[in-house]
């Protein structure tokens, strides 16, 4: 039985995230660290975030551990706190979900999310109910720390070329669509010598703005307000601002795995080593990777895995095409204000950002999905089907399949029962084809 998705653990709040549930994991992983140690906890701006954070610290408490109560904050501001003040970390986020959703996260003592191991054991223990509670007087401290979001900031500032930006006197738009960004983005941007115009700048955890993920259907208004105040580019967050989007000077918007590969390119002009990705992302990836003769690691999905084999490796960038982006420099997270403080330094050079997304190779995408009764038993048979075919596969999430001119990925997801097919090529009638062939696989599977 799994608790844990692909990031943390998530559902409707006080319906499936429930007080009880904050509770036991916290009280899962006091037990798993032996009751011993200091864990920091923290929550996005969702309304439930200070009941369940609430819970969260009780269960903490309960099993003999210190408890540092850092209130509201993004989660890599909670993550990089974490990594220099306490041996783990509970953030209640449901990140990019619905507003009626929360979640609940662990962060490991070195500021990365938890690892899979990890997670598996915690799960025994919530599972099994066995805990270990203390006796009355070995209960934990307690204490707050409102300064995290401005200790982070601080760190941010030292990991780009602040003079050289601040020279530059940007103009941004930045909507953080009410979450937890909003308490350190526009303040960034401020501090790197910016004009900053915010939309849905204020902290409200019911998001009247626009939900919490920042989808380009989502952020029309963010599009139109770049153009008409002759901005530089537009950035967006998430609810917990672990990603980012941008528009461009033009209010388009930049497809995420275009900013993934941009980002890359960069980094590897500045500095050559490895690079991390999930199986998801994009060839344009790989054709970075090649280009500056550098060798490029593919993981499973979630930010997680992508971390844990760039701190294996010693990857100089890593991240995922939907805005989630790493910069081990900074810290083994996804972090949306780094991302966007390093574009700020990209764009230093001279180039608008409509002529950045134009510096790496195009690609078109299809995708699709389809509901599966039993995940495992289809994903066997379309492996078993791929296999006398002479196609190069790849398993390591689900199955991808490479063709001379494309590829097609069809994996299981993590949080529902279907199949997500992901295909790419160099046209938009092949993609579309790659992916009708993924689909046709899963299908022919079902019914055998």
């Amino acid at each position: 039985m799994a608790l844990f998705g692909t990031n943390g653990v998530r559902g409707t709040a006080n319906e499936y995230i429930t007080p009880e549930m904050a509770v036991n994991v916290a009280r899962s992983l006091g037990t798993y660290m032996g009751s011993k140690g200091t864990v920091a906890i923290g929550s996005d701006t969702r309304i439930s975030g200070q009941m369940l954070k609430s819970a969260a610290i009780a269960g903490a408490l309960s099993m003999g551990l210190s408890v540092i109560d850092v209130g509201m904050a993004p989660t890599p501001s909670i993550q990089y706190y974490v990594r220099d003040f306490a041996d783990a970390g509970i953030v209640i986020t449901a990140s990019h979900n619905p507003r009626e959703d929360n979640g609940i996260k662990l962060i490991a003592g070195d500021g990365s999310e938890f690892p899979r191991d990890g997670e598996r054991d915690i799960e025994k223990i919530y599972f099994s109910g066995e805990y270990s509670p203390v006796s009355w007087e070995k209960t934990g401290d307690f204490k707050t720390d409102p300064g995290v979001n401005e200790y982070y900031l601080r760190n941010v500032i030292r990991s780009v070329d602040t003079e050289a930006i601040r020279k530059r006197r940007f103009r941004v738009v930045v909507d953080t669509g009410c979450g937890a960004g909003a308490l350190t983005l526009p303040f960034l941007l401020k501090e790197l010598g910016c004009e900053v115009l915010t939309l849905g700048a204020q902290v409200d955890g019911t998001f009247p703005w626009r939900n919490p993920e920042p989808t380009p259907d989502a952020l029309t208004e963010l599009s139109e307000l770049v153009k008409k105040t002759g901005a530089d580019f537009g950035a967006a967050h998430d609810g917990d601002a672990d990603r980012i989007v941008f528009m461009d000077e033009n209010g388009a918007f930049v497809n995420e795995e275009v900013l993934l590969s941009m980002m890359a390119k960069y980094v590897l002009e500045q500095k050559k080593g490895p690079v991390v990705t999930p199986v998801s992302s994009s060839q344009r990836m790989a054709d970075v990777a090649a280009e500056a003769g550098v060798e490029l690691h593919w993981t499973a999905v979630g930010s997680i895995n992508v971390a844990r084999k760039m701190m294996e490796i010693d990857a100089v960038f890593g991240g995922e095409g939907n805005g989630g982006l790493i910069f081990p420099e900074h810290q083994y997270c996804r972090d949306g204000a780094m991302a966007c403080a390093k574009l700020l330094e990209i764009m230093v050079g001279g180039k608008k950002l409509s002529e950045l997304t134009k510096t790496v190779p195009e690609y078109f995408n299809a995708k699709t999905k389809v509901p599966v009764g039993d995940l495992q038993a289809t994903l066997e048979k379309v492996k078993a089907e791929v296999a006398g075919s002479g196609v190069k596969m790849d398993t390591i999430d689900g199955v991808k399949l490479y063709y001379e001119d494309g590829w097609v990925l069809i994996r299981p997801s993590g949080t529902e029962p279907i199949f997500r097919i992901f295909a790419e090529a160099k046209t938009e009638a092949r993609a579309e084809e790659l992916m009708n062939r993924g689909l046709e696989l899963v299908r022919k599977a079902e019914e055998s």
